[in-house]
C-alpha cells in the first residue's frame, strides 16, 4: 500500500485544496486538483508495470529505451471518478477504459448499511491485462468491491491497482480483506467513517463538488 500523505510532496497541497471549504467551491479547481492527483498516481503506478526495450530512431542515431509492454485498462465509477480518471488518462494516453455506474442505494434506517446499486458497466477485454480502478473516495470499500467483481466478467486481469484520493481505515481494511490481490494507492487515510458512512474529516461529496448537487 502506497500513501502519498506519509511523505512530503505536491500531492499534499492538492489534497489540502480539495478539503479546504474556502477553495473547494471552485468546481473547475476542484476537478483540476483531482486530475492532478490522478496524474501523480499514474506516474507512481507506472513504476510497477512491466516494460521492454525498443530502439528509437533519433535524427542522430539509435536510442535504446524502456517503454510499457502493454497499456493498462483504466476503470472508474461514474460520476465522481471522472476528473480523477482523466488524470490517469493524461499519462496512460493510449489506455483502454472501463466505466461503471454504482451508487449508494436505500437503507431501512439511518445507521444501517446501505445497499450498493449498480446499473451500468462497460469494459474492454481484461484478460491478462493491468487494471487500474480509480475512485476519489474509499469510504466503506463496498462500491469498489462490487465494481471489481462485476468487471471480472470481462476477463481476469494480470494485475489490479486500486487508487483513491481519500480513504477511511474501515474501507482500507475491507478492501485488504476482500480483495487481497489488489494493490492500493491512496492520497491520505483519514480518521473514521461517521454514522452515515462518510469519511471524517474527508472533503464532502466529491461528485457534488466536481459537478454540482444532484436531486
Amino acid at each position: 500500500m502506497f500513501v502519498f500523505a506519509q511523505q512530503p510532496s505536491l500531492a499534499n497541497q492538492f489534497i489540502a485544496e480539495l478539503r479546504d471549504v474556502s477553495i473547494q467551491q471552485d468546481r473547475l479547481r476542484f476537478r483540476r486538483n483531482l486530475e492532478r492527483l490522478g496524474e501523480l498516481m499514474a506516474y507512481e503506478i507506472s513504476k510497477k508495470l512491466p516494460y521492454h526495450f525498443i530502439d528509437v530512431q533519433t535524427p542522430l542515431g539509435i536510442s535504446n529505451t524502456q517503454v510499457l509492454r502493454q497499456q493498462p485498462v483504466l476503470a472508474t465509477i461514474l460520476r465522481a471518478g471522472l476528473p480523477f480518471h482523466q488524470g490517469f488518462a493524461n499519462y496512460f494516453d493510449q489506455a483502454e477504459n472501463a466505466f461503471a455506474g454504482a451508487y449508494r442505494g436505500s437503507s431501512s434506517s439511518e445507521n444501517e448499511e446501505f445497499e450498493i446499486a449498480m446499473d451500468y458497466i462497460v469494459s474492454p477485454d481484461l484478460s491478462g491485462k493491468v487494471l487500474i480502478l480509480c475512485d476519489p473516495m474509499l469510504a466503506t470499500g463496498r462500491s469498489l468491491e462490487k465494481v471489481y467483481h462485476a468487471l471480472l466478467r470481462y476477463g481476469i486481469p494480470a494485475q489490479t491497482h486500486i487508487a483513491a484520493v481519500i480513504a477511511s481505515p474501515e474501507g482500507v481494511r475491507h478492501v485488504q480483506q476482500q480483495l487481497p490481490q489488489c494493490h492500493l494507492w491512496l492520497g491520505a487515510i483519514d480518521d473514521h467513517l461517521n454514522e452515515h458512512f462518510y469519511i471524517v474529516p474527508g472533503l464532502g461529496d466529491s461528485g457534488d463538488l466536481a459537478f454540482g448537487e444532484k436531486v
